[in-house]
């Protein structure tokens, strides 16, 4: 009898490669942006982000979500979160490459923030969920400065590259996290509206009392939070467990049942009279807590960048051991074209990504570089995920129905992508935030438009592009307010996708230039709204070659 399961023309699983190593456009941003002394320890990160046991880990992360404990079996609160061992070897190795406060732990150092959203970009791409608290922990340190005694007794625990999930006082532990809970359900993204109240009590500390409708990562040591002191809204650092072993009056109320982020925990919280330190000035904890968002809303961008690589890298590596009508996916001309535009967005959103991260490291020393990232991280964070559902949609659907199903991992990557549109400001909130920047601070306009200009006599599609764009930035200037709402969103992507076609023609091969420009910037591409219409002409085979993700690269 003939055999009635044989398998064939099934790709073999990505895994068993170097995900640094086989990502040219990441490694060459790296070196660009003053970062190549970290090759060392990206090499060592993308091995085991490419190993099989990690992928398992990311794997089993996802399938068993956190648990909330909220009392013990005497019937004592607790407030704890239970996790897989998985989520734990993530969160661990992350924190053991630096990747949550690195740059800051040490004298400053070239390309920090370069090496370590490389490193971002490279271990979120085995899971996102590690990424929120990674994310708002490095975010936190310049906050946390703003107190420098509340600083000293943090910042140890915090930038060290101890992992120790444990609940105990922080100056007992090797290592801390730090999570965020500024949320509340009446106000969302207007956190004006907040109602959590702040009372001074006699040791100098604040006593938080109100509810939180999202805290992340709520197993963290310690929160960044907003409440309404005498002095009006003010930014507080509230610990998990006080400074004697008791644990401060935190409640989780339930745990958020999310679309996606499965493997990372985010909860309701009620506080009842918890203690808290006062960071920053009273009155000023919107100014204070904005110090924070603008590195978190950087690693929205990063975290997107990474499931656009992985999404791109599934889908070229299924299609070209994939064949369909008698002969491979990848050699069919529409399926090229799809594959290419995947390319395109990979690497246009990891330029920019890493552009802005070498902002981040200048920024201290170089005005124009501050406003460049002032601008950039709204304009990034705002088409970069925006965009993200779609891409990775199309990248899904190289796969067909294998695809669609968990095994392939492409519906977790899907379920990821709206988070980073919606944390940390939703696209509206991002897209004012530019006409804010516009109005309140000119030089983010010249600092934009003079990037813009160093791509100038590259391309022509470019060159009047960005004349363009010029234009509509004093025309935005100028009009009525009403009116410059109405257009920020295509404003701010007509900024982003000149600011993204700067780069590429200043430091990609010139076959993803030139696709780039024909797709995004011809009048007729319509931005490339729909992924797979590239005008015929484009250098397909080169950018492919460029994205492969080289499984054949195997882990040392």
């Amino acid at each position: 009898m003939p055999a009635t399961h044989t398998v064939i023309n099934q790709p073999p699983p990505l895994q068993g490669y170097d995900v640094y190593a086989a990502d040219a456009v990441l490694r060459e941003a790296v070196h660009r942006e003053g970062a190549d002394w970290a090759e060392e320890e990206l090499g060592r990160l993308g091995r085991l982000a490419g190993s099989a046991e990690a992928i398992a880990w990311g794997v089993a992360a996802n399938r068993a979500v956190p648990e909330l404990r909220t009392h013990d079996r005497y019937g004592a609160r607790i407030d704890e979160v239970a996790f897989h061992p998985a989520y734990h070897e993530l969160l661990g190795t992350a924190v053991a490459h630096g990747l949550h406060a690195a740059p800051w732990a040490g004298p400053d150092s070239s390309g920090a923030h370069v090496a370590r959203a490389a490193g971002f970009v490279v271990w979120s791409q085995v899971d996102a969920g590690v990424g929120c608290p990674v994310s708002m922990t490095y975010a936190s340190v310049p906050v946390l400065r703003e107190r420098p005694d509340v600083a000293t007794g943090w910042l140890p625990a915090v930038t060290s590259r101890s992992y120790d999930p444990g609940l105990r006082p922080v100056a007992s532990k090797p290592g801390a996290l730090v999570g965020m809970a500024m949320t509340e359900k009446q106000g969302g993204s207007d956190v004006r509206a907040n109602t959590t109240l702040a009372t001074p009590d006699a040791g100098g500390s604040y006593l938080l009392t109100g509810h939180k409708w999202f805290c992340s990562a709520p197993m963290s040591d310690a929160f960044l939070v907003l409440a309404r002191a005498p002095g009006g809204l003010s930014c507080f650092l509230l610990p998990r467990i006080l400074p004697e072993g008791d644990r401060n009056a935190i409640h989780l109320q339930r745990l958020k049942d999310k679309l996606g982020n499965r493997s990372n925990a985010s909860a309701e919280i009620e506080l009842d009279g918890a203690l808290a330190d006062l960071v920053g000035e009273e009155g000023r904890g919107v100014a204070t807590i904005a110090r924070m968002v603008a590195l978190t809303r950087l690693d929205c961008v990063l975290g997107t960048a990474a499931l656009l690589r992985q999404g791109a890298a599934q889908a070229l590596h299924h299609t070209r051991h994939r064949a369909a009508f008698g002969r491979p996916l990848a050699d069919q001309p529409l399926m090229r074209n799809v594959l290419t535009d995947l390319a395109l967005e990979s690497e246009a959103a990891t330029t920019l990504g890493l552009r802005l991260a070498g902002a981040v490291d200048r920024s201290g020393s170089d005005g124009a570089e501050a406003d460049l990232l002032r601008i950039g991280t709204a304009l990034g964070k705002y088409l970069v995920c925006k965009r993200g559902p779609g891409v990775l949609a199309e990248a899904l659907e190289c796969l067909g129905g294998n695809g669609y199903v968990e095994e392939s991992i492409m519906p977790r990557l899907y379920r990821e992508a709206p988070v980073n549109s919606v944390w940390e400001g939703s696209g509206n909130v991002n897209a004012l935030d530019v006409l804010r920047a516009l109005h309140r601070s000119p030089a983010t306009a010249d600092a934009l438009l003079a990037e813009v200009d160093l791509a100038r006599g590259g391309d022509t599609r470019f060159d009047a592009f960005a004349g363009r764009v010029a234009e509509d930035v004093r025309a935005a200037l100028a009009a009525p307010p009403d009116e410059a709402e109405w257009g920020a969103r295509s404003l701010v992507v007509r900024l982003t996708l000149a600011l993204q076609a700067a780069l590429l023609v200043r430091h990609a091969p010139a076959a993803v230039a030139d696709a780039f420009c024909a797709a995004r910037l011809a009048p007729e591409a319509g931005a490339g709204a729909t992924l797979g219409t590239l005008p015929a002409g484009v250098d397909a085979t080169a950018i492919i070659e460029r994205h492969l993700p080289h499984a054949a690269v195997v882990a040392a």
